[in-house]
């Protein structure tokens, strides 16, 4: 079941994203944005009227900018840019990718500088209501001159072309039309250029994966208290005069939320405060310092996707009060490739953390826990290829973090000479946040393991929250046994976001 939101276009908030990105969604749309974007359809209209020659209204497009195209053959022009343009290759988008493209365009041409017509908008409005996904492919856009293959995609279905996934079930645009009471319809000048121009598919493949990573994040927070138990770690290098005269706002933040977690009438904590242990390993002690740097990434990331998201991004720009038609570059990702590609190496960052403390924890000389977190051992290998399946995926992270946007390929025969690459940038962190979730699983299910032998002492409340939902799912590892669906059903409560509503830290 949809929810409704109904939304100041170019005043969509984070939180509500990630609402769209989790569920259905119905958008209503005020009054007063409806007449903006009829004003700015005129405008069209008017400008092609008075003669002028305007960039994709009455030309070709790209290097054949200089190409003037006859009155009778507007209308065409725009339904071919839309299927020459919807040239993508590869797997199909998620429904949740494709519904905040949805949502993105939809709240991009609802502000009135685009020039297509109401009922555009009214069409795109049916579909995000009524389930009705089109089917996109992921590969093939640059991020400049703006995400024209998977765009074009997106809007096949206005022209009855293409293929929708409704309920599921992937079937050919037109059938699914019918089931919906809708009709192909022609574009306008300009609404084709405009429909297929813009950042919609990479700013949603980003948002996508910022939401992912800071469900990882906070569940990479949380394994690192419980291993700091687990292994009978100090709490001092998280007191917060240390973090202070730092300053590092990521840093302080993070200090102050490992404190809360690991507060709160902790038998394990207390039961070493006069060890003679000076100093943990950096996998420990440094947390706040590594995870607060990652915290200030993914905090700059969300803040720049968020403006992303209420832009204006295609191209030209229909100003009406000056009726002018102006030809610039929004449509060019760069904003949005460097801020994945900083996502990209932040969320690899959790993984390597999470991987070197679980590497700590089955070192029975660091951790002062049984070899490998398990009962007789040697006829037991406990988690002894966990902790390389983790090793396994923090290497990985490391080749697909390598950024993007320093890549360059000219398109268009060099009219399109710099490019973003920002939608690779933005689809791998997909890979990534899987990756890092599984790593944060296997050290959530050691470092329950390892608090099972410090019982009967007790954690804090925060940790044995986390140990609860963590048992809820999978049992003590008491001896060998089929490993892999262990760590699937904990990567996928991490994926769900459960786990981040014990972590109180907020962007």
């Amino acid at each position: 079941m949809s929810h409704v939101l109904t939304f100041e276009p170019g005043q969509l908030t984070l939180a509500e994203l990630r609402k769209v990105s989790r569920e259905p969604v119905e958008l209503s749309i005020p009054e007063n944005a409806w007449a903006e974007v009829a004003t700015a359809a005129k405008t069209v209209a008017d400008v092609l009227a008075q003669g002028r020659v305007v960039y994709g209204i009455n030309t070709g497009f790209g290097l054949l900018a200089n190409t003037r195209i006859k009155q009778d053959q507007l209308a065409d022009l725009q339904r071919r840019i839309v299927l020459s343009h919807a040239a993508g290759v590869g797997e199909l988008m998620s429904d949740s990718v494709v519904r905040l493209m949805l949502v993105l365009k939809i709240n991009s041409l609802a502000r009135g500088y685009s020039g297509v017509r109401p009922e555009v908008i009214e069409f795109l409005l049916t579909l995000l209501k009524s389930e009705a996904y089109p089917c996109v492919p992921e590969k093939g856009s640059v991020g400049a001159c703006g995400d024209l293959a998977p765009l074009a995609h997106l809007v096949l279905p206005i022209l009855g072309e293409g293929e929708i996934r409704l309920r599921g079930q992937v079937i050919p645009s037109r059938d699914a039309l019918a089931e919906l009471g809708l009709e192909p319809m022609p574009l306008a000048p300009k609404e084709g250029l405009a429909l297929l121009n813009g950042t919609q598919a990479s700013t949603a493949l980003a948002l996508h994966g910022l939401f992912a990573i800071e469900d990882v994040f906070r569940a990479g927070l949380l394994a690192g208290g419980m291993a700091v138990e687990a292994a009978l770690g100090s709490r001092t290098p998280f007191d917060g005069r240390i973090h202070a005269v730092r300053g590092q706002l990521g840093q302080m933040d993070v200090a102050t939320e490992l404190r809360r977690i690991l507060d709160g009438g902790s038998e394990v904590g207390d039961s070493h405060k006069n060890c003679e242990k000076v100093q943990d390993p950096y996998s420990l002690r440094c947390q706040p310092q590594v995870m607060g740097a990652v915290w200030d990434q993914i905090r700059y990331a969300a803040m720049i996707l968020e403006r992303e998201a209420n832009g204006v991004t295609d191209n030209p720009l229909v100003f009406s009060a000056d009726n002018d038609i102006l030809s610039g570059g929004n449509f060019h990702a760069e904003p949005v490739a460097l801020v994945a590609d900083a996502l990209a190496v932040a969320c690899s960052e959790i993984g390597a953390l999470s991987e070197r403390r679980i590497a700590l924890l089955v070192d029975k000389n660091l951790s002062n826990l049984p070899p490998f977190l398990v009962e007789n051992g040697g006829i037991n290998s406990g988690f002894m290829l966990a902790q390389v399946t983790a090793a396994a995926l923090a290497s990985e992270n490391k080749t697909l973090a390598h950024p993007a946007s320093v890549d360059s390929l000219p398109t268009s025969a060099n009219q399109e000479d710099h490019v973003s690459m920002a939608t690779f940038a933005a689809r791998r962190l997909e890979d990534i946040a899987e990756n890092t979730a599984a790593i944060v699983a296997v050290e959530l299910l050691g470092t329950s393991q390892g608090l099972d032998f410090r019982r009967p002492l007790k954690s804090s409340e925060t940790i044995e929250a986390t140990y609860a939902k963590i048992r809820e799912k999978v049992g003590f590892y008491d001896e060998d046994r089929y490993f892999s669906p262990d760590i699937k059903a904990i990567t996928q409560l991490i994926r769900g976001g459960e786990l981040s509503e014990l972590c109180h830290i907020e962007l």
